[in-house]
């Protein structure tokens, strides 16, 4: 089954209390790819970057499965540019510098093999951009939409717009209580559910992530790591396993959504071992069959 992903490409500036690194490759479509790569082969990318992306990232994803055509290149342009620092906790981040560049007159024009398109993964992008983008689809199977506090903030009635449109809506436990008015994450997802979508996976970072759907709940504990060096790219890796997953087994009930969930959970534990994408570009099933082993004998227990 094909996966489309439409989201941003780009350079990182990291600081973490393991370290630095400068203009590394990032963005949310790239972990996307990169952690649905290990599950399908029929990856559609969208996004833009400027003429100084490397050529040999954009080969890299290619030799993955991951289809191109939809990656707009300006060439006299800057790809887009996030520099972030990291609190001692890793739970916190400061954002040093964003610079939208051609990222700014990105308008998404699908190519036309991509309009059949089953499942979608759209990255935390401007509302509108997400809503041109389901315009342009014929009969997705499933629509995921992932979103962050500052569209709430700026752009509340479009992503409203989108959250009706989609199947999966994927938020952090902040951003589910802003988005519903609701403290409790039981309440906001009544009130988020009422929205449109038909499940909702709310982000609890280091403390996993519950799935919800209106009459069933799952939650899936993280993996308790020895050593976490670079959080970035984490949710995005986290989006990439499961659309990943859910598209390799073309399932989409409710128990298969919940292996999804621990699939994820399992490539965004590798991401945040190295810096980067420095972990995702070098897995090998075995090592991800061990990770969802370990996921299954933390969790397994007799009644």
């Amino acid at each position: 089954m094909s996966v489309l992903t439409v989201g941003t490409v780009a350079f990182d500036d990291i600081e973490t209390p393991f370290g630095k690194v400068e203009k590394v490759i990032g963005g949310a479509c790239t972990y996307i790819s990169w952690a649905a790569s290990y599950f399908v082969s029929d990856i559609r990318l969208t996004s833009i970057v400027g003429g100084d992306f490397p050529q040999d990232e954009i080969k890299l994803l290619e030799s993955r499965g991951v289809n191109m055509d939809g990656l707009k290149v300006i060439q006299d342009g800057k790809t887009f540019f996030w520099a972030g620092r990291y609190h001692e906790n890793m739970n916190q981040r400061d954002t040093l510098t964003t610079d939208l560049n051609v990222l700014d007159d990105f308008d998404p024009e699908l190519p036309e093999s991509y309009y059949d398109s089953k499942y979608v993964m759209l990255g935390n992008l401007t509302p509108e951009i997400q809503n041109r983008v389901i315009d342009q689809l014929k009969s997705p199977k499933l629509i995921v939409l992932d979103t962050m506090n500052f569209w709430m903030d700026i752009a509340l009635e479009n992503l409203k717009k989108a959250i009706s449109r989609v199947d999966v809506l994927t938020i952090n436990d902040e951003e589910a209580r802003q988005l519903s008015g609701e403290y409790s994450l039981v309440n906001a997802a009544k009130k988020i559910f009422e929205m449109g979508p038909k499940y909702l996976v709310i982000k609890k970072g280091e403390h996993g992530a519950l799935l919800m759907s209106k009459d069933q709940m799952f939650y899936a504990p993280a993996l308790p790591l020895a050593i976490v060096k670079d959080p970035t790219g984490a949710g995005d890796t986290f989006a990439g396993g499961f659309i990943g997953y859910l598209a390799q087994t073309d399932d989409i009930s409710f128990e298969n959504l919940k292996r999804a969930v621990i699939y994820g959970s399992a490539m965004a534990s590798f991401c945040v071992e190295e810096f980067s994408l420095g972990k995702m570009k070098n897995l090998d099933i075995q090592e991800i069959r061990d990770r969802i082993q370990a996921f299954v004998d933390m969790t397994h227990f007799d009644v």
